[in-house]
């Protein structure tokens, strides 16, 4: 369910927690995290927070270790920011897809440096035209 209403609360979840986490939470175990997105379910009662943490696994593990540690203290910011019936149980997740969208960037970036296709390749698919030759748009004869 995606009212309105659990759209807000979602946000407003994502800020308290983001905010706690910059400049409430002392946990040396929790550092270099931002948190990408919040999932709330239909009835408000449970709230998950998808992290994302700048390191390799062994830092994202020992992070989230941590922050399940502080999730007491995180549902206490919130609920002192939502006015809602029921404080959600918060529960946090690594986000792979900033991960996942770096790596894809890397692969893009190392294919654009060997040069894409080989040179053979790359003639049979796209026509070159040599470069003293002129093009006539009113033309229909192809090259």
């Amino acid at each position: 369910m995606s009212s309105r209403r659990v759209l807000k609360a979602a946000e407003a979840i994502r800020e308290v927690v983001s905010t706690a986490i910059l400049l409430e939470i002392r946990d040396p175990r929790v550092r270099d995290v931002t948190v990408t997105r919040v999932e709330v379910s239909g009835d408000m009662r449970n709230a998950k927070i998808f992290v994302s943490v700048m390191g390799d696994e062994a830092k994202e593990n020992l992070c989230l270790f941590g922050l399940r540690n502080s999730a007491g203290f995180l549902q206490q910011k919130v609920g002192q920011r939502i006015d809602t019936r029921y404080i959600p149980k918060l529960s946090f997740e690594i986000d792979k897809g900033v991960k996942n969208s770096l790596k894809v960037a890397e692969l893009l970036n190392e294919i654009r440096r060997e040069g894409g296709l080989h040179e053979d390749e790359r003639s049979s698919e796209v026509p070159v035209l040599p470069e003293d030759s002129e093009i006539d748009p009113n033309s229909t004869a192809s090259p």
